[in-house]
């Protein structure tokens, strides 16, 4: 009950928000939601399957040039490019995932630095650069209101997001919760014993590793339209170390965790920007430190155990 009572008070926050705050909070509050999406999908693989990535920027970034290509280049509409950039990232965290099946550990993070490094250098290759902008990137336009209704871009695309969002927070929710999600979870904790079980490790693996990735290509979907610019620089191995951060902080293998998560990595770097013009970086370094020591189990667990301590659940 008290979970779907929080939920139905940030539905409802969330629904307000673009028609209380100013534009460049909206814009703000959309970048949250999006990078929700992304830690989502990470989290479904690092949380959930237990492999290792610090490459996920590179999926990002084949999810924003997908939906820059089409539209820009193709002219085809937003509602066919978002969902195709997921499919191509499906496609792309399938095929990177099928030989990094060997892999584990420190071995396959190393794996996803790699790919995170080569993506933007590989987005600036010659001849691609008539698709890609090369080291320019391209500009996209944000999406027109339909249908006359009272919503400017910026709060519409906001209510696109948002929506989004939903739908991909439900889905990834019944997955984890449902025989798939279980087998995810046994292949991370007891890999041999879930093989003995007539559990498909490779295949569980596999698939985590394309699901994971198709999040992470839709939400650089909605970001690069979002920013309206996508460029090779926006997506280097910084980006892949911040998705990580937020799902440490936010909780690893939990579905709320994403949310904190995304809240904490949009906000708390503004804020230390803001206390500190000097040092804004050594600031958020030691919020990190702070954060990791005093929250081990991330924002999710300190909630969870003001929960248990503060509204425990009566037996009959």
């Amino acid at each position: 009950m008290a979970r779907r009572i929080g939920f139905t008070v940030l539905l409802a926050l969330a629904l307000i928000a673009p028609f209380v705050v100013s534009g460049y909070r909206t814009f703000e509050l959309t970048t949250i939601i999006v990078d929700a999406i992304a830690l989502l999908g990470l989290n479904i693989l690092m949380g959930y399957n237990g492999q290792i990535s610090i490459g996920h920027s590179a999926f990002y970034a084949i999810g924003a040039y997908t939906v820059a290509i089409m539209t820009v280049r193709f002219g085809l509409p937003y509602w066919i490019a978002v969902p195709s950039a997921g499919a191509v990232c499906f496609a792309a965290g399938i095929l990177f995932g099928l030989p990094a099946l060997r892999l584990g550990g420190s071995h396959l993070a190393l794996a996803t630095f790699a790919l995170a490094v080569a993506m933007p250098q590989l987005l600036k290759y010659k001849l691609i650069d008539p698709w890609t902008g090369g080291t320019l990137g391209m500009s996209l336009k944000k999406p027109d209101v339909p249908w006359d209704l009272p919503l400017n871009r910026d709060q519409f695309l906001y209510f696109i997001c948002l929506a989004v969002a939903l739908v991909m927070f439900a889905v990834g929710r019944n997955l984890v919760g449902g025989r798939i999600g279980r087998a995810m979870v046994a292949v991370r904790d007891q890999p041999i014993a879930a093989a003995a079980m007539g559990v498909d490790t490779a295949m569980v693996k596999t698939k985590t590793f394309g699901v994971s990735a198709l999040y992470t290509g839709v939400a650089g979907a909605l970001g690069a339209i979002v920013a309206q610019y996508v460029a090779p620089d926006s997506f280097t191995f910084l980006l892949s170390i911040t998705f990580v951060v937020g799902i440490v902080i936010g909780g690893a293998g939990t579905i709320s965790g994403a949310i904190y998560g995304a809240i904490f990595i949009g906000l708390v770097p503004d804020f230390a920007s803001k206390i500190s013009k000097a040092a804004p970086w050594a600031l958020y370094g030691a919020c990190l430190i702070v954060c990791v020591y005093l929250m081990p189990t991330g924002i999710h667990g300190v909630i969870r155990l003001v929960r248990a301590k503060f509204m425990p659940t009566t037996s009959r």
